[in-house]
């Protein structure tokens, strides 16, 4: 299989050596590579992409599985409404691009995103307004000790910002062992036309008000304009591409501790999460409640990552003395590697932002890629 490195296999291009790479090329092939690894006692990386990994310089001391599996299958659906079966191994703008020139909206404002679509729920990918959880519909997934693969709906995947029970968390095991073989989506035909503009940024691009809809072609050119101009279209001439795109989630803090930021620091309401009821089965109720009273879930709200880190004195470009590593110079939300960086260089840089953003305001930066073999 030859010899290969971490760093040939993700977009950031850091990252040392594997034991072995297998890259199945049908959905049965990935099965059967995937139980025979397990049942030989190997615990394989599996990458899609690797648009949205983080690796360390010793590499990996195990096999990967790289996901290309092709395949696209139309169910079908009732009127305006299109259902996708789309195998984990599909590039994900190549889908995007797919649905827009058939005129289905849903997915246009993710344009530009890289990666498989394997990857899309586990990460629950979202951008200028959309977020896959509101088109996703099931996933076909191969548990870790489970014999078939199985269906299982999205509400089981318990889909949040930027994760979900299939997501890895700064090097910890995911809660549910899976992987994605097939992601099911409901998209809509509305004759061309998009999904309402959520975005601000995105609805003055195209010079509309928010909640309008245009054609699907052209909110995706207006999308993959804004992502180009903050560098967040690979481009192989781009050294800014070499990135595993916005390196840090926006903070979501409780609304006292955002009091404390300056009043410019842009911050935009989350909607809190219904408390379940108390229920007591009528023949349990002896007449008394409940020795505790309910509290109210606080108030939450999301900041902006890349205006604390600007804030807290870290510019475009900016780097550490000898590192090849750096803050994008046309974004700071984004890590890029300038050439010859390694995974140490990714991560002293990525710690360095951290400290300075929580010793600024006080807020603790989360790493939003998976992190293999580094810690940050």
């Amino acid at each position: 299989m030859g010899v290969h490195t971490l760093a040939e296999l993700t977009t950031f291009q850091v990252g040392g050596p594997i034991a072995a790479l297998y890259e199945p090329q049908t959905h049965d092939h990935l099965v059967e590579t995937l139980r025979e690894l397990w049942s030989e006692g190997e615990e394989p990386l599996i990458i899609g992409g690797g648009s949205n990994l983080v690796a360390g310089d010793e590499g990996y001391d195990g096999p990967v599985v790289r996901i290309a599996h092709p395949g696209l299958e139309v169910v079908p659906a009732e009127p305006g409404r299109i259902v996708l079966r789309v195998s984990a191994g599909v590039v994900w703008d190549d889908l995007v691009a797919h649905t827009v020139s058939n005129g289905w909206s849903g997915l246009e404002a993710l344009s530009g995103i890289p990666g498989s679509v394997g990857a899309a729920p586990i990460q629950n990918i979202g951008a200028y307004g959309q977020e896959v959880s509101a088109v996703l519909s099931a996933v076909e997934l191969l548990d870790r000790y489970g014999e078939d693969p199985v269906w299982v709906s999205a509400d089981e995947l318990e889909l949040g910002y930027r994760t979900s029970v299939l997501k890895r968390h700064r090097g910890e095991p995911a809660e549910r062992d899976a992987v994605v073989l097939t992601v099911e989506f409901v998209l809509t035909d509305a004759a061309g036309n998009s999904a309402p503009i959520a975005y601000g940024q995105l609805a003055g691009a195209l010079g509309v008000e928010l909640g309008a809809q245009l054609p699907v072609a052209d909110v995706r050119a207006s999308v993959l304009a804004l992502r180009a101009s903050k560098g967040m279209v690979r481009d192989l001439s781009d050294r800014d591409t070499f990135s595993a795109g916005s390196f840090f989630t926006n903070p979501i803090v409780p609304l006292a501790a955002a009091r404390s930021l300056p009043e410019d620091a842009p911050r935009w309401p989350v909607t809190p999460v219904a408390v379940e009821p108390t229920v007591i089965p009528l023949d349990h109720y002896t007449g008394e409640l409940p020795g505790y009273a309910p509290t109210a879930a606080p108030e939450l709200v999301k900041l902006s990552a890349a205006w604390l880190i600007e804030h807290a004195g870290i510019s475009k470009g900016f780097r550490l003395p000898g590192s090849r590593a750096a803050i994008s110079s046309k974004h700071t939300l984004a890590l890029t590697n300038t050439g010859g960086a390694t995974g140490d260089e990714v991560a002293a840089l990525a710690r360095f932002v951290q400290a300075r953003v929580s010793a600024e305001f006080g807020v603790q930066l989360v790493p939003e890629p998976v992190l293999v073999g580094v810690e940050i």
